[in-house]
């Protein structure tokens, strides 16, 4: 059981690099968190600065296992997920569980205060899509049996189990479908692209393409996602909204992108395209913009340079809070 005083927000994967981020935004509106996360992925350096803070508790706890809050709870944010290829491959039971049990312990809790409940699915719920752009009506074109099932099934299983609370006790619940985030405190070695060619050029060497590098990515700044995400948890909405940039390229043309923010010759190396990656991505967000008033502001190339100089910085001064 975990008692605190106040609580206004509970938020699962609060040490991630978006959950961090999302802490960052709520206090400084003056708001309550209990934070959780077993940092299996994430990191306390994500969330150092504030602990000690009035109004700011952290827990080190697995959302999978059962627990209370006997405290007010008004919103409940479920984030605890090991969302990169490198983590959710390497810990598929894991991955599985925190969609599933993890799920449903965060749904009990804001069951039970009668708080509003908002999960963080993903684009990868469309998996390698017949539709594009994909608009939250497509229902997807995802392997249920291969490598990237465990992540992919985990979140449409999520999904599902909201649903199913809202329909069942009238839970006031919000989805959000993620399209790929990057920004600072992002993990060099997670295997998503930004980190991985930002990683790569920061040591000189070939940047990685899969495939031919036709496969397209949209790219939203991790502030705007943060800002659509607070929306959307005061929105009476029950079923999924897209959340992401909608400007669209290539991965060749975004490694071409990221190069020429370097003064080395790195080249560029191709590789077989894995397992189910998806050729095509970019969200319809017209939802967004109709419900929340939201869309994108950041740039691609204002972002890009936040997260290369975060990514410089943290190198020189502390290398370990970038390679968990």
């Amino acid at each position: 059981m975990l008692f605190i005083k106040s609580v206004r927000y509970v938020i699962s994967g609060a040490a991630g690099f978006i959950g961090s981020h999302l802490c960052d935004r709520i206090m400084e509106r003056g708001d309550q968190i209990l934070a959780l996360d077993n940092l299996i992925t994430g990191r306390r350096e994500n969330i150092d600065h504030l602990i000690g803070r009035p109004g700011f508790e952290f827990v080190q706890h697995d959302v999978c296992e059962r627990f209370e809050v006997h405290a007010p709870v008004d919103h409940v944010f479920h984030l605890a997920s090991l969302a990169s290829p490198v983590d959710y491959l390497a810990h598929p039971l894991e991955t599985l569980e925190s969609g599933s049990s993890g799920t449903r312990n965060m749904l009990e809790i804001a069951r039970v205060h009668n708080a509003r409940f908002l999960l963080t699915s993903t684009s990868e719920c469309y998996g390698d899509p017949l539709q594009h752009p994909q608009s939250e009506t497509y229902w997807g074109n995802v392997n249920p049996v291969g490598v990237r099932s465990c992540y992919d099934e985990s979140k449409r299983y999520a999904e599902a189990l909201t649903m199913a609370y809202h329909r069942v006790y009238g839970l006031r619940t919000t989805i959000a479908r993620i399209f790929n985030t990057y920004g600072p405190r992002m993990s060099l070695n997670d295997g998503r692209v930004v980190p991985a060619f930002i990683d790569q050029a920061l040591r000189g060497v070939n940047l990685t393409v899969y495939g031919d590098g036709s496969q397209t990515r949209s790219f939203c700044y991790v502030s705007d996602l943060v800002e659509g995400l607070l929306l959307l948890s005061k929105s009476d909405e029950p079923y999924p909204v897209n959340l992401g940039n909608p400007a669209e390229m290539s991965i060749l043309e975004f490694a071409n992108r990221i190069r020429a923010k370097f003064d080395n010759r790195a080249g560029i190396e191709f590789k077989p395209l894995p397992s189910d990656d998806p050729k095509l991505r970019r969200p319809d967000i017209t939802k967004a913009k109709q419900l929340l008033g939201w869309e994108p502001k950041v740039g691609l190339d204002e972002g890009l340079q936040r997260t290369i100089e975060y990514f410089k910085e943290a190198i020189s001064t502390q290398p370990s809070a970038i390679s968990a």
